[in-house]
């Protein structure tokens, strides 16, 4: 029987790539959104894979609808924690709404998922769980407190999580992406495109499914022994 994956954020960008990526490999994966409806319905038409709406930010609604998705299609084995919303600014103008809505969707999604599937993974002792962080986490960025502070929360969960998993056949490790050329880069203007290119050692921007490659090979019997680990795809913009 196929393993069940959900991609959070998986209709489009580096979900969307993942999404079908998994899918590709025999998982029967179901992608969550939560605004874009016609491009959900596109996204859908053209690969079968279902897509459902909520918010991972809301905790009852991440666990009334994997325990659907597990009524519907089977038991949740992998999860990948990849939604997530940008609100930036300097701190001097970041609302107070600016930075909770960042850490609500970013950082409260990844524990209302894990909430709602870890007990799952560890009583049937399997499971795997991607939290796709950032290297603006790991490095930090100007304008990005909230995104920052939330995406190296990410990287904190991770490595705790993976403790409480290990024991149980439960892998939990992270994705740090550098810049992707997915719609929200761009939208940035050229020549602060061009300035960031700059800085990547490799020349240029990083593939969607680059990032989908790493979290297939974590979700996979062959990454059993990595647990805690967090794997930077960055073009070498930033090395530790």
């Amino acid at each position: 029987m196929a393993r069940v994956a959900i991609v959070t954020g998986g209709t489009r960008g580096i979900g969307e790539s993942i999404s079908r990526t998994l899918q590709g490999l025999g998982y029967t994966v179901v992608a969550n959104y939560a605004g874009n409806i016609e491009r959900a319905k596109a996204f859908t038409a053209d690969t079968g894979i279902p897509a459902v709406r909520w918010d991972v930010g809301d905790h009852e609604a991440c666990f009334h609808n994997c325990v659907d998705i597990a009524a519907r299609y089977g038991q949740i084995d992998v999860l990948v924690n990849n939604a997530g919303v940008t609100r930036d600014g300097v701190l001097h103008k970041m609302t107070f709404d600016d930075w909770n809505e960042v850490m609500r969707i970013n950082l409260g999604g990844c524990f209302n998922m894990a909430k709602a599937t870890f007990p799952g993974m560890r009583d049937r002792g399997w499971g795997r769980i991607i939290n796709i962080g950032s290297i603006n986490g790991q490095a930090g960025q100007y304008g990005q407190v909230n995104y920052a502070a939330a995406k190296s929360g990410i990287h904190g969960f991770t490595k705790a999580l993976a403790q409480e998993g290990a024991k149980f056949g439960v892998t939990v490790n992270a994705i740090a992406p550098g810049y992707i050329d997915t719609d929200m880069v761009a939208a940035v203007p050229q020549q602060v495109l061009d300035k960031i290119v700059a800085k990547i050692p490799v020349g240029r921007l990083g593939h969607a499914n680059e990032i989908a490659r790493g979290v297939a090979f974590l979700a996979s019997e062959d990454a059993a022994f990595i647990t805690g680990s967090t794997l930077s795809i960055n073009g070498g913009q930033h090395m530790y």
